[in-house]
This record gives C-alpha cells, structure tokens and sequence, in this order.
C-alpha cells in the first residue's frame, strides 16, 4: 500500500516554486473531452486495518478446485524449494546484469538456463527469456523474416491449431510490419494439418509454423512438414511444450535437419497458474541465426589469470539507444521466472521431467476413458495426443462449466467460440497432480448432470 508523506503545506510549496496555481493546473493540456469526471463509483478512503479485512475477506471467497484446464498454462506439482530459492533476496531483488563483475550469479544462472533449454529442445542456442509464449512466437517470426534471406516475402503460414491467443498476439504484435498471416486449416477428423492439404505451389513464404502437441493437445506430422517447408526455402517455427520435450522429439531433430527456432510457454517448469501469470517465453535457435536472435544471450569465458566468468555476448549497443535498429523491444525480461525454471529442471532433473510427462499423459488418457464411459462424451479426434484431448459433449460445453465449476471442478477450456464448426467441444486436460480418485470425480460429475 503507497504512503504519500506531503502535507497540504508541502504540496503549497512545491508548486509555488514551480509557479502553478494547483495541480489541476499542471494537466491544462488535456482537452476538457478527454478527461474523466469525477469518480462517484470509488469509495472513499479507507484506513489499512479496514482495507486488509476486505482483501482477506474477498481472499476467503476464493476456494480450491480440482483443475482440468489447459490450453497452454497448467497445473503441474512445483517442489517447495524451488520458490524458496527463487525468492531469496540474491535472486529476487537482482536486476539487468549489464554490469558483469558484479552480476556473476545471476549470469551464472541464466547461463545454466539457456544450457538446458538448448539441450531439452535439441537446438544449437538459446536466449535468456521473453515475456511470454504468445509474444516468443511474435518475435520468432519477426526473427523468420530477417533471418530468411532468400525469401523477399514477409509470408508466414500459421496453422489454426495454433493456440489462437498466440495467433492474435502475433498478428497485433507483427501487422505493422507488413507481415501477412495466411491460416492452415486442420483435418477434421484427426485435428491435424495433413500434409496432402498443404497447397502444391505455395510460392515464396518466409516461415512455417509447427505447434507440437498442438491447441487441440493432438501430435503433428513434425518430420513431414519440416522437410515439406525446407524443400519451399522456407524456415521452421516451432513451437512447443516443454514438458512434452521429455517425451516426444526435439525440434532440433524434425525432419532431415531440424527446426530453424522453437519457441513457447515456459510456465509448466516451476512457475504456479496464478491466476494468469507472470509466466515467461522461451526461445531456441541454430547457430547461423543466433546473431537474429532477440532477447539476452550469456556467454561463458575466462579472465587473463584463467578464472571462469559469465557476460551478457552477442548484444549491440541498439538494444539499448538506437532502438530503430534493434532486432527486438525486449529489455526488461522475466528474469525471476526463469530463476525458478532454472531451479526446477535442477531438481527435477531429466529422468523426473520424464516421470512428469508419463504420468500427466497416462492421467489425460485414464480421464478420457472414465468420461467416454458415461456414454455423454466422446474423443473428438483419432490421432494421439500428449496430455489435453478435445472431448465432444451431448450439453452445451457453457452449461456444463458453469454446473461443474459450482461444484468445484473446473473442467477444462471452453474452444467452440474460437472453433465453432466443432459443436459443443471443451479441452481438457490432467497433469501428475491429479489422482485416479479425482479423475473418477469428474467423470461421476458429467454423469450426474448430463442425466
């Protein structure tokens, strides 16, 4: 809560210096119709004593759900010491390590994070962040269309099994640019793009977009659609779950010579749902593009007596003071996010990352069966998934969530207004936190109110 120290006196004082009648005067410039009027809906002030009980009042009012939700942010189990290391003051007061010799453990850190993400997407570099998994496929596409030299056009394929925040996001973020966004339509029968719809003589298009799994949590063709790209001269854009990585391919390894840069959500490795955020993007590329890469790079080197030292590499001057020039707006990023990813993949670790993978795909699946069994519900596409299916209902999917939420579950993500042809779709989704008992919950659930 902001304390503001300055008596009326004060205030008197500050102004006469400044030679203003009032502080209404110091905003004379703003024309009288675009100013507000007066707030008669804001309450008065109140004391802290009294403001604290409304904030702990309204804080009960919220009570735990089981979570079926996904569509690009989950529930997944987060070991207590992760935040607890995240949130010492050496990792949660730190700021930009522009200053190498006083920033050596945040480089550190950050330099173990890129080590990591380069090895879990099978890619030659990776930056130290973005804002998010909408605004990475942003600046990945951006970096597409410089980095393509032999394509003239700013043409980018992007599939409608993209997740269709990411797809608004991009367009906003790109459109004035020129860039042009041409839609993929998926089958309707498996939710994926089929290689025999992908035009004959696409001409010249900068990049391709490659989701795996995909919005509809279905796996893509990835082998086919990474050759079919490389054989048009374009470059490929992945963009992936992380955790899905300790199951299924890297992006560096799709096709004859591997994605060209992945990008994505960085929130399933250690960062809670929150009710939104702040969650962070991250983004991988080969080695002949990192010099288009957006974002922070770490490098590691010795000094002349052959101590070992991390340093901000690869970053011109434009980042910062001549921003016409530079490859992206990014400075300020989600450095403590990336702390706590960081810290989870080191405890974590290969073989539990994989645990977690098995174990939320194992549950998706086991959710999937209890709920056909009803005879209510049925899988909507026939091709494998990771850990979110598309399930078809006989009630209407605005009905049901606002019955099953009042009864404490939230069962997924409504996507027939982003997917209309679909009917009453909802996708849902279960991670390693969910129990055979849980899953047998909601199934009785949907039994009960779809009678």
């Amino acid at each position: 809560m902001p304390f503001i120290p300055h008596t009326e006196e004060d205030v008197k004082s500050m102004l006469a210096a400044i030679g203003v009648d009032s502080i209404e005067n110091l905003f004379d410039e703003i024309p009288a119709e675009l100013r507000a009027e007066d707030l008669t809906k804001v309450p008065e002030g109140v004391s802290e004593m009294e403001i604290a009980r409304i904030m702990h009042e309204h804080a009960e009012k919220d009570s735990r759900a089981l979570c079926f939700a996904g569509a690009g942010a989950y529930e997944h189990h987060i070991p207590a010491a992760v935040w607890e290391i995240t949130t010492r003051g050496e990792f949660y007061s730190a700021y930009t390590p522009y200053q190498a010799e006083a920033s050596q453990g945040t480089l550190q850190l950050l330099y173990e994070y890129q080590t990591m993400m380069a090895s879990l997407t099978g890619m030659d570099i990776s930056n130290a962040s973005l804002y998010d998994g909408a605004s990475a496929l942003a600046e990945a596409v951006l970096m597409a269309i410089r980095a393509n030299r032999k394509s003239k056009s700013k043409r980018i394929l992007m599939p409608r099994t993209v997740n269709p925040k990411y797809r608004q996001v991009a367009h906003n973020i790109c459109k004035g640019q020129g860039i042009s966004f041409e839609e993929l339509d998926f089958d309707m029968e498996g939710g994926h793009i089929r290689l025999d719809s992908l035009p004959k003589d696409p001409g010249d298009f900068a990049a391709l977009v490659i989701p795996q799994p995909n919005y509809f949590g279905v796996l893509e063709d990835i082998d086919a659609l990474t050759d079919w790209a490389h054989e048009h001269k374009a470059l490929v854009i992945a963009v992936v779950n992380p955790t899905s990585l300790a199951l299924l391919k890297a992006p560096g390894s799709w096709g004859e010579i591997g994605a060209d840069i992945t990008c994505g959500e960085g929130q399933p490795l250690g960062a809670p749902l929150s009710s939104g955020g702040p969650y962070f993007g991250f983004m991988a590329c080969r080695e002949k593009y990192v010099r288009q890469m957006p974002g922070r790079i770490i490098g590691r080197t010795v000094d002349l007596d052959g101590k070992e030292g991390f340093t901000l590499t690869l970053q011109a001057r434009e980042q910062h003071i001549r921003r016409s020039k530079a490859t992206s707006n990014i400075c300020t990023n989600q450095g403590l996010l990336v702390t706590a990813a960081t810290i989870y993949m080191s405890i974590v670790g290969p073989d539990g990352l994989t645990k977690v993978a098995h174990a939320s795909h194992n549950n998706t699946e086991s959710l999937v069966k209890k709920l056909e069994s009803t005879g209510k519900t049925r899988r909507l596409f026939n091709r494998p998934v990771f850990h979110e299916s598309v399930m078809l209902f006989d009630l209407p999917t605005d009905e049901l969530m606002k019955k099953m939420s009042a009864r404490k579950i939230l069962p997924g993500v409504d996507i027939s207004d982003d997917y209309p042809e679909l009917g009453n779709v909802m996708l849902i989704c279960a991670t390693e936190t969910k129990t055979d008992a849980d899953l047998q919950t909601y199934a009785d659930l949907v039994a009960e109110l779809t009678k």
